[in-house]
């Protein structure tokens, strides 16, 4: 069905735009919730299975499976390959994504890094104290690290169900917050949950581990190398007997992020047009690498491994893991064993009081300086939903346990998913029933957003469109050309019927797509020397397919400009300059692509259809209107294009 939507789009000449366009961090929230349900279906699976064969689930998971090399056999279990093997790709997404936090998301403030790092580390040590404390003295104090990390896929895909309409940006600070976690528990599985290590191998997994950051250093673009260097570094920690899964994390955080520049995307435009006029094999492998190399590694990597981490991987853990046979004479054990009630209470209760307490301690003390990026019931509910670990605390479980202790642990982690998901709900139904100012607060906070426009607009240069006054400013930069804008004009022009919007028009003629663009936009700035410029913007946007000069000028007569004033402004490129600054504001405010949209500063990822953008909208609007001495008026008032969303 989608290949035959993509063919009709290329026949008519328009682009499906109405697909998700997403950021990095969107795509990586938008999969992370949807794999969850799959992750939820198989750890359902493995209890019916271990349930009602026992001994075939067991078994099958406990098949070795082995392989001869140069007369060296090498063999692992099944469920050996999944959480050492396969687990590995997992690991390197989180590491990819923690990377592109600190390359591109709100960790590029390194000063935002020092609230989610200590309360991450709280968020870990409390949970695992509780623990240590019902377990003090028993056998099942060394399972401690089983208590301390959050599953952040389970729990961003239990939060998008329980707390339906919380912002993006709870789930942002709940993803930042607890990157942290993973990586100090892979520390822990590195260095207490590993036996019998080898220095051998262990020194030959560090070297080829270097020769991997030398190559990203070096900007080496051969993946066959980060390939042949992984599975090196991965086999030396498998045989040094560190658990190998430390490998994927590592290699994920060397793989930089950054947004692909327009003069690099214009290179790439000219191989696919050499290619084009001349369709040959070795030009087809130059366009290919051409268009690649625009993006950046994490880019890549991400794309590639993330749906199949999530998808298959995570969920295939969770089946070869989560089986337990239950019964009631188990569960009554279960539930009175220390291990059981250590994991219960550490996480529903040890990880959301470590949040909380953590956040309210560093405002406090920093005098608001450093404080959490959204408000009271963002930071509760993202500690609740925290108390979810699956998928590191199984891994560890593992390692730690086996037999009864092993079921026990296992019975605890199911058992917190529940109670935590339960407690959030309450969380944010409570704050859905504040009225709007304050539950904007409450979901939202008051901390400044980091802005992304980097220009600020100027109502003396810039086309505005709206309000001066207005609370939310959405800026466009565009392409007459370009048929994204013009079928994302018609949801802008809705958009405009909010009295507390102010709409503002920014150049950025893709010439190396789009031949007539650069002249359609010096066009419009000829009309706007007669006080014509949305006229003529509007004309241009509509009549897409005709810019010639011809057509330039009938549109000129027919808005009643001076024709010849006009034709000379144009034939003597006079607002070349003109353009050539929302240009330059666009490249540095880092957009190569047309519509690129930024609303309050803040650049807006996502889909360009009327809901998407009403509540974005909403939010800015809820957002500006907290830091007013009365934010009622603001978020009282209603316009068409404001009659949904989460806040």
């Amino acid at each position: 069905m989608t290949g035959m939507s993509d063919f009709a789009a290329r026949w008519s000449g328009r682009t499906n735009w109405t697909r998700e366009v997403a950021a990095p961090m969107r795509a990586f929230l938008t999969t992370e919730a949807g794999s969850s349900g799959v992750l939820a279906a198989a750890i359902v699976a493995a209890l019916a299975w271990a349930n009602l064969a026992p001994g075939s689930y067991d078994a099958f998971w406990h098949t070795d499976l082995s392989f001869s090399f140069g007369g060296h056999d090498f063999g692992l279990e099944l469920q050996e390959w999944i959480n050492s093997g396969l687990m590995t790709l997992f690991f390197l997404v989180v590491g990819l994504e923690a990377r592109r936090e600190f390359d591109l998301g709100d960790l590029r403030d390194r000063t935002r890094f020092v609230l989610p790092v200590i309360a991450g580390v709280a968020g870990m040590v409390t949970p695992v104290l509780i623990y240590l404390a019902f377990n003090h003295g028993d056998v099942g104090a060394h399972g401690w690290g089983v208590a301390m990390s959050t599953d952040t896929a389970l729990a961003l895909g239990l939060l998008a169900l329980v707390g339906r309409g919380v912002p993006d940006r709870v789930r942002v600070f709940l993803l930042t917050v607890f990157v942290v976690d993973d990586l100090i528990a892979l520390l822990v599985i590195a260095v207490v949950y590993s036996e019998n290590i080898s220095l051998l191998p262990l020194m030959i997994a560090i070297v080829a581990f270097a020769a991997v950051l030398a190559a990203a250093m070096l900007k080496v673009r051969r993946p066959f190398v980060y390939v042949a260097l992984g599975i090196a570094t991965w086999a030396a920690l498998l045989t040094s007997g560190v658990d190998p899964v430390v490998a994927g994390l590592a290699i994920g955080l060397t793989a930089s992020a950054y947004s692909p520049g327009r003069d690099e995307l214009e290179q790439a435009t000219g191989l696919f047009r050499l290619f084009r006029e001349q369709p040959t094999p070795e030009l087809a492998r130059t366009a290919t690498v051409g268009l690649t190399s625009t993006l950046s590694p994490n880019a890549r990597l991400q794309h590639f491994y993330h749906p199949w981490t999530s998808y298959l991987i995570v969920p295939l853990f969770g089946l070869a893991n989560a089986g337990v046979a239950i019964g009631m004479n188990f569960l009554s054990q279960a539930f009175s064993s220390p291990i059981t009630l250590g994991i219960i209470v550490g996480y529903v209760v040890g990880k959301p009081l470590a949040v909380i307490a953590t956040s309210s301690a560093l405002a406090r003390f920093t005098g608001g300086r450093i404080r959490p990026l959204v408000g009271w019931a963002g930071v509760a509910g993202s500690g609740t939903i925290a108390g979810i670990g699956f998928t590191v605390s199984l891994l560890i479980a593992t390692l730690a346990f086996d037999g009864p202790q092993l079921a026990e642990a296992k019975v605890g982690l199911l058992s917190a998913v529940v109670l935590s998901s339960a407690v959030t709900w309450v969380v944010f139904r409570v704050a859905r029933m504040l009225s709007p100012a304050r539950k904007a607060k409450a979901l939202l906070g008051d901390v400044e957003q980091l802005v992304d426009l980097i220009d600020p607009v100027d109502p003396d240069r810039d086309h505005v469109r709206g309000p001066e006054s207005a609370s939310v400013t959405l800026v466009e930069y565009g392409d007459f050309e370009c048929p994204y804008c013009g079928l994302a004009e018609p949801v802008v022009r809705d958009l405009l019927h909010d009295d507390d919007l102010r709409y503002v028009w920014r150049h950025l003629p893709l010439t190396d797509v789009h031949p007539r663009a650069q002249l359609a936009a010096e066009a419009s700035e000829a009309a706007d020397a007669q006080g014509r410029f949305w006229e003529m913007h509007d004309l241009l946007l509509d009549n897409q397919e005709q810019l010639l000069p011809k057509d330039l000028m009938e549109y000129a007569e027919r808005l009643g400009l001076d024709p010849q004033r006009f034709h000379d402004d144009v034939k003597r490129h006079v607002a070349a300059a003109r353009v050539a600054q929302d240009v330059e504001s666009a490249d540095l405010s880092g957009v190569s692509g047309t519509p690129t949209f930024f609303i309050n500063g803040q650049r807006h990822y996502g889909a360009y259809d009327v809901p998407t953008l009403t509540i974005a909208i909403k939010t800015a609007r809820a957002r500006a209107a907290i830091k007013t001495d009365d934010p009622g008026p603001l978020l009282r008032r209603r316009s068409r294009a404001d009659s949904g969303g989460p806040v």
